[in-house]
């Protein structure tokens, strides 16, 4: 089936709209041809009305689409992309000129108990993590007097159509100004710009009324739910910030008709006849929330809950809130400087300097950051004579499909403002994490489904192309050996006894002279990058080589892993196979591997000394994914530049590998070529 359009959307939105319809869109500028089922345009804009027109006369139904109730993180004049949309049949929702869908679904429908029950939970998700349609505006505290209570009333942008489409004028903004001064004469009134405002991107209706009658004016880019928890009513006209103001169980006053006024929920100063029933705050949201919006996950084009649009725009809100303020990088290549913005959410304040000798030069507030390998004593001094502070960079646990040294941009970073996870002679974020979080029912719950995910995707850190069917016999343990950089700090820093490959490959076969022995090469170091190749007599020390494929075949296959501190013990661990470790990696000391070095109580070298102490606790599986996966590192999405959580990185890399597999030997060829011209 073909739908077609008359309006001006943008590419994305025109995707977007192909899979919440599940049909192929096309523009139509003039007549609709045979195979045209529907027409559809946005909101009430001049180009939907044409749209519509053009439908009528041409005797096929009308759509109208708009942005959901709960859109995205940052504001959509600024580029965000939506996480939701609305599709009606009928009319619009925020059209009170004549019925529409959602006024249809909150007037006839029947709602069951499991229905209410799930709204009243999705109403809690919004309350306790205190989202709005919009969400990149900051919360703080308040310094409001305490002795006089608070009203709130709300300004719009000039000349909103919901305005006129809720039968209001912008006479009814100066009767509601007065309206609320009159009924509330004790009170202060504290008058709300919009952020598109605030933005600097369009202009208001109370701003100068608001002035004259000496009313506080808030203008700062300011979550509503940090005025919510100040005020005792709320004025509106036709703003959704009065349905916000429902769910945070404030008075709303309505002066306008909004989809969510006439039900018997808000103080209204007009009346519609279709709206003769009264509903239940939470009968509204289910109409509105779980049945009239539609959600999708921008990044991977796919449909989803409103649940799943909640916990990505919390996880979005979360690391974009991390990374306020402003941050220095020193001596990040040019390559890398076009990723890192990404994962420090574009920040304005982002700048980076070649040498430490920058620091110097500015405020004690500054972030300064650099790549984990890099950091050197004197760089750790200049930091802390200027009283700043200092975050090591390295990639994540989940970081690409394909190598870094063939210049394939990371999905996630680590910033750790302690240390890093690799170095376990000094705390790390990662250890705080494990060792101190409450983890809660609703983060294990999460972690559970992403370990699910992660085994179903069979995604790692790399996700090289090729499964791989070993040839192994039936009556001997199978233990694999993933082989690390050498150079690399996770040794230096991670391991007190075995430096080298060889080194861990003699101690495997000494205590296992039995056991059927893999040896998998770190791919940087096949691909001729970077240190760690075998002496040709190490041969005598496994039975079996493998240089290339994808390590998640591998694991499934074998009883034990054995290794130094690669990350393959860990994701070893989410398929159930016993790990012993010989170093001291991130996930060793926590109860879920067998730790030579702590067995043997070696520990009493140089640094490493406090290392049991540090890691006193024991952890489930479940607990170690959540600090590791979803609490330590932040992912970003290649395409957009934005944050996402672990679960949309799963599903992008998963895609990207099986792209990867398509173009088979031409990308190998490429890779192969890139890293000789590096070289040089």
């Amino acid at each position: 089936m073909s739908v077609a359009g008359h309006c001006s959307l943008g590419l994305r939105q025109f995707n977007f709209l192909e899979v919440f319809l599940g049909s192929r869109c096309q523009y139509v500028m003039f007549r609709p041809s045979r195979q045209i089922k529907f027409m559809f345009g946005w909101g009430l804009k001049p180009t939907a009305i044409k749209a519509k027109k053009i439908a009528a006369k041409a005797g096929v139904p009308f759509v109208c689409i708009e942005d959901g109730f709960l859109r995205s993180l940052g504001l959509g004049v600024n580029g965000a992309v939506s996480h939701s949309l609305v599709i009606d049949r009928t009319g619009i929702y925020y059209d009170a000129s004549k019925s529409s869908d959602l006024e249809n679904l909150i007037i006839k429908s029947d709602f069951v108990a499991e229905e209410l029950d799930r709204a009243e939970k999705g109403i809690e998700l919004l309350r306790s993590n205190q989202l709005c349609k919009y969400n990149q505006s900051l919360k703080r505290p308040l310094n409001w007097s305490k002795k006089s209570p608070k009203v709130l009333v709300v300004d719009q942008t000039f000349g909103d159509v919901s305005i006129r489409a809720g039968l209001a004028s912008p006479a009814h903004f100066q009767d509601m100004l007065e309206s609320a001064i009159k009924e509330n004469p004790e009170a202060e009134i504290y008058v709300k710009i919009h952020p598109d405002v605030i933005a600097g991107k369009k202009l208001g209706y109370l701003h100068e009324l608001a002035l004259k009658l000496r009313c506080n004016i808030v203008s700062e880019d300011i979550s509503p739910w940090s005025i919510f928890e100040s005020v005792d009513k709320v004025y509106v006209v036709t703003s959704q910030l009065g349905f916000d103001a429902l769910i945070a169980g404030k008075e709303v006053h309505c002066f306008g008709l909004p989809f969510y006024a006439g039900w018997g929920l808000t103080r209204d100063r007009q009346s519609l006849a279709r709206r003769n029933v009264s509903r239940s705050l939470a009968q509204v949201f289910c109409a509105a929330y779980l049945r009239y919006c539609q959600y999708i996950n921008p990044y991977t084009g796919q449909k989803c809950k409103f649940e799943d649009t909640v916990d990505l725009i919390v996880e979005q809100r979360r690391q974009w809130l991390r990374f306020q303020g402003a941050w220095l990088g020193i001596g990040f290549s040019l390559w890398k400087k076009k990723f890192i913005p990404n994962f420090l959410g574009g920040s304005a304040g982002l700048t980076f300097a070649g040498s430490e000798d920058a620091i110097a030069r500015y405020p004690r507030e500054t972030n300064v950051f650099v790549w984990a390998s890099r950091v050197t004593e004197s760089l750790c001094r200049t930091v802390e004579q200027g009283r700043k502070r200092l975050w090591k960079v390295e990639d994540g646990f989940l970081r690409s499909a394909g190598l870094g040294v063939d210049l394939v941009a990371p999905s996630s970073l680590v910033f750790d403002s302690r240390g890093i996870y690799f170095d376990a002679s000094s705390p790390s974020d990662l250890e705080y994490i494990l060792r101190e979080t409450q983890f809660s029912s609703a983060i294990l719950r999460r972690a559970e489904k992403l370990h699910s995910i992660l085994l179903k995707k069979r995604v790692t850190k790399y996700n090289i192309a090729g499964p791989i069917t070993l040839d192994i016999p039936s009556n001997k343990k199978v233990i694999l050996v993933p082989g690390q950089v050498e150079s690399d700090a996770s040794i230096k820093f991670g391991s007190p006894v075995i430096k080298s490959n060889l080194s861990l490959l003699q101690q495997v076969r000494a205590e296992n002279p039995n056991a059927y022995i893999i040896y998998k090469p770190h791919p940087d170091v096949v691909a001729g990058a970077r240190l760690g190749k075998l002496p040709i007599h190490a041969q005598l020390t496994y039975d079996s080589l493998l240089q290339e494929g994808d390590i998640s075949s591998v694991l499934e296959q074998v009883d034990e892993v054995h290794t130094i501190s690669s990350l393959a013990g860990f994701e070893a661990l989410l398929r159930g196979v016993r790990v012993v470790t010989y170093g001291l990696p991130f996930y060793a000391g926590w109860g879920l591997t067998h730790d030579i070095l702590i067995a043997n109580r070696k520990l009493a070298i140089n640094d490493f000394s406090d290392f049991k102490r540090r890691r006193a606790r024991t952890l489930t599986l479940p607990q170690l994914i959540a600090g590791t996966l979803l609490l330590y590192p932040n992912y970003s999405d290649c395409k957009t530049g934005d944050f996402i959580d672990a679960e949309t990185t799963v599903e992008l890399l998963e895609r990207r590998r099986a792209e990867q597999e398509k173009k088979g030997v031409l990308f190998s060829v490429f890779c192969w070529y890139r890293r000789a011209f590096l070289r040089y």
